[in-house]
């Protein structure tokens, strides 16, 4: 993020994640053993996280997320609130899929009250990136910008082109797929 970011947290996107967890896990007063067990992940991963020596991919935050019931931006993003945010193209802290060349940036978060998080997604050709479902009431909405990409609920995948919009159910498995290189999307999560 550029110096327009005024007011921002230091500290990397690793410490943010870390800070984020130790806060969402003691509101809801787990233990590592039962938020890990919850997500399906090591407890010497999550422990890692937490201590900010892990790197995780945007699947074990996701996992991490659902287990807490929190929006995956709560666990990412800075508590700082700026007045003006500009995120320039090509900067930002991005999350990379471990299974799949998507990458997401969390553009905006919700604010408190507001349950929404904007992100850019980018990816090429190959492997699909699985999503798993999202908490319940989830709705996302996708706008591709360039390419094509192949999106929406297990079973009900449509192929969409630049500038086309779509809306499905975030709360049921689903994918996205690029189906020609450079592809990329503004994607709204919608939380209820």
């Amino acid at each position: 993020m550029t110096t327009e970011r005024a007011g921002a947290a230091a500290g990397t996107p690793r410490e943010w994640i870390a800070a984020a967890l130790r806060r969402e896990r003691t509101r809801a007063g787990l233990s590592l053993s039962e938020l890990a067990k919850r997500a399906g992940i090591a407890k010497s991963t999550l422990s890692q996280l937490e201590a900010a020596t892990g790197n995780p991919g945007i699947e074990t935050v996701w996992a991490l997320a659902v287990a807490l019931g929190v929006p995956f931006s709560a666990l990412t993003e800075t508590l700082s609130e700026p007045a003006v945010t500009v995120v320039r193209a090509g900067e930002g802290p991005v999350m990379h899929a471990e299974r799949s060349s998507y990458a997401g940036k969390l553009l905006s978060a919700g604010p408190s009250g507001v349950r929404r998080d904007i992100y850019h997604g980018a990816m090429e050709p190959g492997a699909a990136r699985e999503s798993d479902p999202h908490n319940p009431g989830t709705i996302e909405h996708l706008v591709v910008s360039a390419g094509r990409l192949l999106a929406g609920p297990r079973g009900g995948a449509v192929e969409l082109f630049p500038g086309d919009y779509m809306s499905y159910r975030g709360d049921v498995p689903h994918a996205y797929e690029a189906l020609a290189p450079g592809t990329s999307f503004v994607l709204i999560m919608q939380h209820v």
